[in-house]
């Protein structure tokens, strides 16, 4: 048996029950490897088909793995790992991708990317066949998530989700792919950006799936899926941008308010308008402290490839410290509020006080040590994230 890495190149299929179209995808990408002179191979990654797919694939020259955790990306993981190739290129084993379009990855591989994307949309050049893709694929779901993953991650990627692409085998192992659903595609290009891959693309073309049965993509669950794994690894987009802009928001009307009323074109804005300020405030806040939290475990677990931030590093190994400077401010001119309540309950022979003036103070003094409170704790959760290391 041959070692990995002793081919160029491995074309990857995944499967599950396509009988009727794993000979026919097979035999192409064989013709493929011939015709171009390519050292190559063709693995089925096998999922638990029932209908014979295996046998088939192996009859039709096929190497065939069987791979027992269900789901899209482990059946990928476990055909990247057994690929013999130093390049491999995956595509679907429904007949909806043409392998004969292997010289043109191989190329893009041999100048030096990592990473070679096809793109089934027009935006990047790629051509979809009537009926090959549903509408709401094509004008929903593809062009929707591949701009969040465009923007979250600055990808060069058009079509995040086109299931012919092609990559270094090492580099793709590097990267700990772990996802086991359809948002690998996703991890795919996600972890190869922030790992500094080098990524391109080239234009393909989408035939209709050849199967007559149900497609094994469920739309709106798996596009759910790539949308929350983006959102996992984009903490700025998820944590970051919200909560300052939250926070902002907060602070905005509670220094506005603090003073007294504000009366705008007949309306007048109060003690409900402060109070609601300054729990916007306490949330933004917390929100911007989960970021702080979720970056540090990522970095310090390599969860998301790339180099620490200027902020963890300064932070790291003070982070209790600096959270307790900063909380006891915080709590300082809470309990300085504080004691200019009660003085002023006691000026009152400890009776009823005046609405505004009281509650107005109430609500500041009560934000002040939340906030404090809040910035403490945090300090030595980040102590714990922080223990690795």
């Amino acid at each position: 048996m041959e070692d990995n890495g002793s081919l160029e190149v491995t074309i990857l299929m995944p499967c599950l029950n396509e009988a009727e179209t794993i000979e026919g995808c097979v035999r192409e990408a064989l013709e493929a490897v011939r015709k171009h002179g390519v050292v190559g191979e063709v693995l089925v990654a096998d999922n638990g088909s029932i209908d014979g797919s295996d046998e088939i694939a192996k009859k039709a020259g096929a190497r065939v793995i069987s791979v027992t955790e269900k789901g899209y990306g482990h059946a990928l993981i476990a055909g990247i790992q057994a690929a013999r190739g130093k390049f491999v290129l995956m595509g679907d084993a429904d007949g909806s991708y043409d392998f004969g379009e292997l010289p043109n990855f191989l190329k893009r591989l041999r100048e030096g990317y990592d990473l070679v994307m096809g793109c089934r949309l027009p935006r990047g050049g790629g051509t979809i066949e009537p009926n090959a893709m549903p509408w709401k694929h094509r004008w929903l779901g593809n062009p929707v998530l591949s701009g969040l993953g465009r923007l979250f991650f600055k990808a060069p990627v058009d079509d995040f989700h086109c299931g012919l692409r092609a990559f270094r085998r090492d580099a793709m192992l590097s990267l700990g792919l772990k996802t086991g659903g359809m948002e690998f595609a996703s991890e795919m290009v996600m972890k190869a950006q922030l790992g500094s891959l080098r990524i391109c693309q080239i234009p393909v073309t989408l035939r209709p799936d050849k199967r007559s049965g149900t497609p094994h993509l469920r739309s709106w669950r798996d596009g759910w899926r790539h949308l929350r794994f983006m959102l996992l690894y984009s903490p700025n987009w998820l944590f970051v941008i919200p909560g300052a802009s939250i926070t902002l928001l907060g602070l905005i009307g509670f220094l506005i308010l603090l003073p007294g009323p504000l009366t705008l074109g007949g309306i007048t804005f109060d003690l409900n308008s402060l109070l609601i300020s300054s729990v916007t405030m306490i949330l933004g806040y917390q929100t911007l402290a989960f970021a702080l939290f979720v970056k540090i475990y990522a970095a310090n677990s390599g969860l998301i490839p790339g180099k620490r931030s200027c902020l963890l590093r300064w932070i790291e190994g003070r982070s209790v410290e600096v959270g307790i400077m900063v909380g006891v401010v915080f709590m300082l001119a809470g309990i300085a509020c504080l004691v200019a309540n009660v003085l002023a309950w006691k000026e009152a022979g400890f009776g009823r006080l005046p609405v505004q003036e009281s509650l107005r103070m109430t609500i500041v003094t009560v934000t002040a040590l939340t906030l404090g409170i809040q910035t403490v704790f945090s300090g030595f959760v980040i102590a714990i994230l922080g223990l690795k290391t």
